[in-house]
């Protein structure tokens, strides 16, 4: 008896993000902005920022929120690009 090998290949198609809104919302509103490119990126510097910032006396949001604008336009360019897998 020979058995044959059966492959299913999922096409995942997810909606492009606008690089130049996610520099916006980054901006203005730092991690929280990052939400709507990279949830996990997000919630990291969300925590990073919420630590930093009282021990440094708020100097900490000169790195932080440039981070954040690179993290957010990156994880943006990044989104929407075919993802295929074999099953």
């Amino acid at each position: 008896m020979t058995e044959t090998a059966r492959h299913t290949t999922v096409i995942v198609n997810q909606p492009r993000k606008s690089v130049i809104v996610a520099l916006l919302l980054t901006l203005l509103f730092g991690p929280l902005g990052m939400l709507y490119s990279t949830v996990t990126g997000g919630i990291v510097m969300l925590v990073l920022t919420f630590i930093l910032t009282p021990l440094t006396y708020g100097m900490s949001l000169l790195l932080t929120w440039p981070i954040c604008m690179i993290w957010g336009g990156v994880a943006a360019a990044r989104s929407g690009k075919s993802t295929t897998t074999t099953v």
